[in-house]
């Protein structure tokens, strides 16, 4: 059987990142899956791994915070023929600044990569669902979107937008029947990136101590599956070991 419904994930890098994981677990499920994100290369290598596996994909590089950008990779999911069902904006950049060692350009960097173009991408796929008056968006947060701690308050402000965002695109939309969820991340994801850039930590947490890929691709799944006299909004998502 051909496969009619699909998925959009941007926000997608390395294989072992939760992007790709998301694109996986929702192939697997039998959608069509379109990948977004600013490496060509990584992209790549993702679809390679989902058409292994027998799942069907469209790779799309895309910068989050270009309208022109996002505006393409939804033109061609609008002419595709599959019904969307489910839109992941998981685009996540952080930087480590003191407040007073942060520039303008490292701030307006922070929101237009966590914020803006969250705004962006959820203007396109609310444009996308709500002929069909169904459909889920789901934001990924994280602890900062809470509360700020130093020296990551530009990007606790970004995020924390981006909850702002959801939570007034749910307010809106979910009378409508599009679906708006907002994760929070509250703790490391065991995949390349805290591998690759502190080993060490990665160590220290010990079996469980890191959120699992297939564990929060899951949860998402789940969220997307839920009846709609019962959704959900806001969840947050940690290991047991993770002090809250």
């Amino acid at each position: 059987m051909a496969v009619q419904n699909a998925a959009v994930i941007i926000g997608v890098g390395p294989e072992k990142g939760l992007g790709a994981a998301l694109a996986m677990s929702f192939a697997a499920k039998g959608l069509h899956v379109f990948i977004a994100g600013r490496s060509a290369d990584k992209l790549a290598l993702v679809a390679q791994a989902i058409r292994a596996l027998g799942g069907s994909v469209t790779p799309v590089k895309t910068d989050a915070t270009l309208a022109g950008e996002v505006e393409n990779l939804f033109n061609k999911i609008n002419e595709s023929g599959y019904t969307l069902d489910i839109a992941v904006y998981n685009v996540d950049s952080n930087i480590s600044a003191p407040l007073l060692e942060t520039d303008t350009e490292t701030f307006t960097q922070l929101w237009q990569q966590n914020c803006l173009g969250g705004f962006l991408f959820g203007k396109a796929v609310l444009n996308n669902m709500l002929p069909q008056e169904k459909g889920t968006i789901i934001f990924t947060g994280a602890t900062a979107s809470l509360r700020a701690r130093p020296p990551f308050t530009a990007f606790a402000a970004a995020k924390a937008g981006l909850r702002a965002l959801a939570q007034g695109m749910g307010r809106e939309f979910s009378p409508k029947g599009i679906h708006v969820v907002h994760t929070v991340i509250d703790g490391v994801i065991d995949g390349d990136r805290a591998r690759n850039q502190f080993s060490e930590y990665v160590k220290s947490k010990g079996e469980d101590g890191l959120l699992k890929l297939e564990a929060i691709a899951e949860t998402y799944w789940a969220i997307h599956k839920q009846h709609p006299s019962a959704w959900t909004h806001e969840l947050d998502l940690r290991p047991y070991k993770e002090p809250f």
